[in-house]
């Protein structure tokens, strides 16, 4: 199990918990962290005891967007972190979720400031959970900056045009109810209870058949973009082959014997 200074990894059953933990700077992002979230993308496609992520932040923030100093990096004791990003380039967009969709699915358990980059990091997550005083925004064009992180992209995508526009051309901050009203998140809790719901959530899909779950996350990603026959083309493409998996005779099994499905992957 990987990590770093600032980002911290642990197990709860089958969910890998992937924490931002610089609470002193909002968590603002900084290549430590971002070495370590790409690390843990990483390690939930390859291990297949891990069948969903969570994503949360420590202290009193979820994520405050990039944080340029940090990213600079301060003498010889981030030179690792360095070396990795001059070995991949493109990790620092992998880590944000930009230019990689883990096949697990992700819940993002977000309290507090969600902002910024935070904001854009949201958008490659799959559910999303916040507490009650939680804020979203896209701050950049207040700072003569574009949010770079895929936002004019995925945001229209994710939620209506007219309130993406308003998002990302005024820059103001959200609220969590508000955004829960637009689509941008789709459950708003108590206040330090945001990690907790998005456990439950996971415990759900822990309880699936992962071959169907990863199946369907990745037929629901891949059609997004199709016509409707084109996608329906695809996805019997990547339905039917999980009817002969021997999950999938388990799950009929359980279900008859009206019992708990115990599945392998196969």
């Amino acid at each position: 199990m990987g990590g770093t200074e600032h980002l911290t990894v642990r197990r709860e059953g089958a969910t890998l918990v992937l924490t931002l933990n610089r609470p002193e700077a909002k968590n603002a992002l900084s290549l430590p962290m971002l070495v370590g979230l790409y690390d843990g993308w990483i390690e939930a496609d390859e291990d297949d005891a891990i069948r969903s992520i969570v994503l949360t932040g420590a202290g009193d923030a979820f994520c405050a967007g990039m944080d340029l100093k940090a990213l600079a990096g301060r003498g010889m004791e981030g030179q690792q972190y360095r070396d990795r990003l001059k070995a991949d380039p493109d990790l620092h967009w992998k880590a944000m979720l930009r230019h990689h969709r883990p096949r697990k699915p992700v819940i993002a358990a977000v309290e507090g400031h969600c902002v910024a980059g935070g904001t854009e990091i949201l958008q490659g997550t799959d559910i999303r959970v916040a507490g009650e005083s939680a804020t979203f925004g896209l701050f950049e064009v207040k700072r003569g900056l574009f949010p770079i992180g895929g936002s004019t992209v995925r945001l229209q995508r994710q939620i209506p045009r007219t309130h993406a526009l308003e998002m990302l051309l005024t820059g103001r901050p959200y609220s969590a109810r508000e955004a829960a009203g637009i689509g941008l998140v789709g459950h708003v809790v108590p206040d330090g209870t945001a990690r907790h719901k998005a456990l439950e959530i996971a415990e759900l899909i822990n309880a699936c058949g992962p071959l169907a779950v990863e199946a369907v996350k990745a037929s629901v990603y891949e059609t997004a973009e199709m016509t409707e026959t084109e996608g329906l083309a695809a996805e019997l493409t990547r339905g039917w082959p999980i009817f002969d998996t021997a999950d999938a005779k388990e799950g009929s099994r359980a279900f008859t014997e009206k019992r708990p499905p115990v599945y392998r992957r196969a």
